[in-house]
C-alpha cells in the first residue's frame, strides 16, 4: 500500500515554507516516538522493535502530498537533532537516538519507493527556511546526506544506485538559471552527435583523466628536481622546459581548487563553520593547501633567482629547489589519487581518522612540553644566573632535548647531571611521555582503526558518494579538467559579451579540439565496450545463473528426458515450503506478539464454537423439559 501511495504522487517542487513545516512535523513525531533514550543499535537493527512497518507507514502518512520531500525532511531533522546533541550534553543520548531514528526512517522510506520514482526522490532539489529567516540553498536528499555524513542512508542500495548512475554518467546535470541544476537521464537528453565533449564531466572519466595527469605530473616532477645535477653550466640560471611544465601543472591544480571554492559564497562558508564546525575540513584539505603553498613558495623563489644576479640568484635558486624537495612526500601520497578503488579509499579513511584522533595526543604533548620547558628554565634561573634565552629554549623546549627523548628515544641525561632537580624533572618527562602519552596515542589509533574496520563497507560507500558528488557539484556547465582549466580563464570572459548559443558553440568546439583523443575513447567505450550498454558483453561477463522472483523460478517445471520419466521438482509448492520459515523481517518481540495473536484468534474461534454448542445443548434441554 505504501509503494502504491508513493507511486500515485507526482513530482512536486515544494516551497521552502512547506518543507520547513514538514521538518517541524517530523521532529515532533520523532520526539513522541523516542521520548526517552534508546540505544542506537536497537534502532539500526533490520528487525528493530522501534522502527516497525507501522511506524514507517505513520511517517509516510504524516507527509501528506509531499512524499518525495519526506527523506529530505527526515535528514534535515537528523541534522537538527545532531546539532542539539552536540550542544546539549545532558540530552546527548536522547537526541542522538532521535537522529539515528530519522536516518533509518529515511532509508526505509526510500526503500519503499518504486524504482521509477527513485531518481525523483533522491535528486529533487528542495530548500527550507533557515533560523534567520533566509532560504537555504537548494539541495537534494543525497547531497544533504553527504554533507551530514549519513553512513546508514548512503550505504543503502537505493542511494548507491543513484551514486553509481551519477558516477557512470547515466544521470547528468542540467544547468538552469542562477547556477541551479537538475539531474536528468542522459539517454533522454543526449546530443545527436557521436562525439560529445561534455561526457568528460562524468565523474568516472574525470577520475581516470585525473590519474593520468597526476602520473604525468610525477614524471615531470622527478625530472625537474634533477635539473641542478643535469645542468652542464651550474651558473646558468635559466628555467628549463620540465620546470615550466611543472609549475604550469601546479598552477592549474591551484586554480582548480580556487575555482571550486569560488562557487561557495561567503554565506555558505559561514554556515558550514557555524553548523558543521571544523569537521568539514579533512586532513587532506590541509595536505592540499600545504602542497600548493610549497609549490607557490618554490616558484616565487625561482622567479627571484631569475630576476637577480650573483650570489643572490644562486641562493634563491638553491632555496627554491630545497622547498620543492619538501613537496615530494606529499605528491607521492597516491592514496588520494586512487581513492576511487575500495582498498585505497578505505586506507585513506583509516589514515585520515587516525591522524584526526592524534590531535588529542599532540595537544596534551604541547601543553606538557611547555610546562616541562618552563620548569627546566625555572630551575636554571633559581641560582640567580641564566644563560641567554635563545640558548635555554634551544636546549629545553620541545624542539630540543624533550623532542629527542620522545621522538628518537635518545634522552641526554648527562646534560642535566650537574643539577639533581633538573635531572629528576627530566626523568619525569620521559616517564610521562613514554608510559602515558604514547599509550594514549596507541589507544586512540586502535580505537579509530577499529571504528573504521567495523563499519568499513558503509564508510567507504559514504566516502565514494562524497567523491562522486564532489566532482559534479559545482555548477560548471563546461568542465575543463586540469591543466586545461587554464584555457577556460581566457574563454570565460566571453560569456558576458556573447549570445548564450554562440558561447555554448565556442566552448563545444574548443573542448572537442582539446579533448579529441579522450572524447573518442569515451565515445567508443560507451558505444562498443561498456557492458552496461552492450548486451553481448554483459551476457558474457555474467555467465553465472541469474536468480529471479518469477513463478517459474519458484516452481520450476522439469522438461526433456526427466519429464518423460515422470520426475518432478515442485512436488511441494513454493508457498507451502516457506510456511515453516521463521519471520526474519520481524523482531523477536513482534514475532511473539504475532504468534500470540494467531493463537488467540484460534482460541477465540474454538471458544465461540463451544459457546454455540453449549447454547444449542441448553435449547435442546429446555425444549425437552417443556
Amino acid at each position: 500500500d505504501d509503494r502504491g501511495s508513493l507511486l500515485s504522487i507526482q513530482s512536486l517542487h515544494a516551497s521552502p515554507d512547506s518543507i520547513t513545516k514538514l521538518v517541524t512535523r517530523v521532529r515532533a513525531l520523532t520526539e513522541e516516538l523516542l521520548p526517552v533514550e534508546v540505544t542506537p543499535s536497537s534502532i539500526k537493527e533490520p528487525t528493530s522493535r522501534v522502527i516497525t512497518p507501522q511506524v514507517i507507514s505513520t511517517y509516510i502518512a504524516a507527509a501528506g502530498d509531499f512524499h518525495e520531500a519526506l527523506p529530505y525532511a527526515l535528514l534535515r531533522a537528523r541534522r537538527d537533532f545532531m546539532y542539539e546533541a552536540n550542544h546539549n550534553p545532558a540530552d546527548y543520548g536522547e537526541n542522538y537516538g532521535r537522529a539515528v531514528a530519522c536516518e533509518v526512517l529515511a532509508r526505509r522510506v526510500v526503500r519503499l519507493a518504486p524504482p521509477d520514482r527513485l531518481n525523483d526522490i533522491m535528486s529533487t532539489r528542495f530548500s527550507h527556511c533557515e533560523w534567520d529567516g533566509e532560504r537555504s540553498d537548494l539541495s537534494t536528499a543525497l547531497e544533504l546526506a553527504i554533507d551530514t555524513h549519513c553512513t546508514i542512508f548512503l550505504s543503502s542500495v537505493e542511494a548507491q544506485n543513484i551514486v553509481m548512475a551519477l558516477w557512470n554518467g547515466d544521470i547528468v546535470q542540467k544547468n538552469n538559471e542562477d547556477h541551479d541544476i537538475d539531474y536528468v537521464i542522459y539517454r533522454e537528453n543526449r546530443p545527436m552527435s557521436f562525439l560529445d565533449p561534455s561526457r568528460l564531466a562524468v565523474p568516472k572519466y574525470q577520475n581516470h583523466f585525473k590519474i593520468m595527469v597526476w602520473l604525468f605530473f610525477l614524471v615531470v616532477y622527478s625530472i625537474s628536481i634533477r635539473e641542478p645535477l643535469d645542468r652542464i653550466d651550474p651558473t646558468n640560471q635559466r628555467i628549463d622546459v620540465p620546470e615550466v611544465i611543472l609549475y604550469t601543472l601546479a598552477l592549474s591544480f591551484l586554480f582548480e581548487i580556487a575555482v571550486t571554492r569560488s562557487h561557495q559564497h561567503l554565506s555558505q562558508i559561514y554556515k558550514v563553520l557555524r553548523f558543521a564546525s571544523w569537521r568539514t575540513f579533512s586532513f587532506w584539505n590541509f595536505v592540499n593547501l600545504l602542497t600548493d603553498a610549497l609549490f607557490t613558495t618554490a616558484f616565487v623563489l625561482r622567479v627571484i633567482g631569475l630576476s637577480s644576479t650573483g650570489s643572490t640568484a644562486e641562493l634563491a635558486k638553491f632555496r627554491s629547489f630545497q622547498v620543492l624537495s619538501f613537496a615530494s612526500p606529499l605528491i607521492w601520497w597516491l592514496i588520494t589519487v586512487f581513492d576511487g578503488y575500495k582498498y585505497m579509499g578505505t586506507l585513506q579513511i583509516c589514515v585520515a581518522r587516525m591522524l584526526r584522533e592524534s590531535g588529542i595526543f599532540f595537544g596534551l604533548l604541547s601543553l606538557l612540553a611547555i610546562g616541562f620547558a618552563q620548569g627546566l628554565y625555572a630551575l636554571d634561573v633559581a641560582d640567580g644566573t641564566s644563560d641567554e634565552a635563545s640558548t635555554v629554549l634551544r636546549q629545553y623546549v620541545v624542539l630540543g632535548k624533550l623532542v629527542d627523548s620522545l621522538a628518537f628515544r635518545a634522552p641526554d641525561y648527562d646534560k642535566f647531571k650537574p643539577s639533581p632537580a633538573s635531572l629528576a624533572l627530566y626523568y619525569l618527562w620521559n616517564v610521562v611521555t613514554a608510559l602515558i602519552l604514547l599509550n594514549v596515542l596507541i589507544s586512540l589509533f586502535a580505537s579509530a582503526y577499529s571504528d573504521i574496520v567495523d563499519d568499513a563497507e558503509a564508510e567507504f560507500l559514504t566516502f565514494f558518494a562524497t567523491k562522486t558528488i564532489g566532482l559534479i557539484r559545482a555548477p560548471d556547465e563546461f568542465v575543463y579538467p586540469a591543466p586545461f582549466n587554464l584555457v577556460e580563464v581566457f574563454i570565460a570572459p566571453f560569456e558576458l559579451c556573447l549570445p548564450r548559443k554562440t558561447y555554448i558553440e565556442i566552448n563545444r568546439y574548443i573542448m572537442l579540439v582539446l579533448f579529441f583523443v579522450p572524447v573518442v575513447f569515451v565515445s567508443f567505450f560507451e558505444a562498443v565496450i561498456d557492458p552496461n550498454r552492450n548486451v553481448l558483453l554483459r551476457e558474457w561477463a555474467h555467465t553465472s545463473i541469474v536468480f529471479d522472483d518469477s513463478p517459474d523460478a519458484k516452481n520450476p517445471k522439469v522438461t526433456g528426458e526427466d519429464a518423460e520419466r515422470g520426475l518432478v521438482i515442485s512436488k511441494v509448492p513454493f508457498s507451502e515450503l516457506i510456511k515453516e520459515f521463521p519471520k526474519t523481517t520481524m523482531s523477536a518481540e513482534a514475532t511473539i506478539v504475532s504468534e500470540l495473536g494467531i493463537r488467540t484468534d484460534a482460541l477465540n474461534k474454538r471458544m465461540n464454537k463451544i459457546e454455540e454448542k453449549m447454547d444449542l445443548i441448553l435449547r435442546l434441554l429446555q425444549e425437552k423439559e417443556k
